[in-house]
């Protein structure tokens, strides 16, 4: 699974997901944020929406690559998590990274995820008003 998250005053907020079957073949997910969020909020997005997937489909083993070093070295716990803001985030993905059980976590560079980059950051230019869009925000 490969995660992104699309945050631009201008343009607005997205998260990509990208899944890589066995065979090769890629499923791709594009979410609009419809609040607003720093990249790194976005990015817990990203890697919580693709998350609450595996959980309902079972998919595992689970590999997830990230091009956040901050959300990556934070759920590893090499980073500490100083923000409030995030600890919210980075609770509820911990928990379902434990839920799952046999997850992978590693961090890629921008150049080596284009795909997921690209759904991110499309779907921070779409403006959604339909209120039946379900969006996970995590409050403390």
């Amino acid at each position: 699974m490969y995660i992104d998250g699309a945050s631009s005053h201008k343009e607005g907020i997205g998260a990509g997901v990208v899944f890589v079957t066995l065979e090769g073949e890629a499923l791709l997910y594009s979410f609009t944020l419809t609040q607003n969020c720093s990249k790194n909020i976005a990015e817990y997005q990203a890697l919580i929406l693709g998350l609450e997937i595996v959980v309902d489909t079972k998919q595992l083993p689970l590999k997830v690559y990230g091009d956040s070093q901050l959300v990556v070295n934070q759920l590893l716990g090499h980073y500490e998590v100083k923000k409030p803001g995030l600890l919210p985030y980075y609770n509820y993905a911990k928990r379902l990274m434990g839920w799952l059980g046999d997850v992978e976590l590693k961090r890629l560079t921008r150049k080596d995820r284009k795909q997921v980059d690209a759904l991110a950051k499309l779907a921070s230019t779409v403006s959604m008003t339909d209120k039946e869009t379900r969006i996970l925000i995590c409050k403390s």
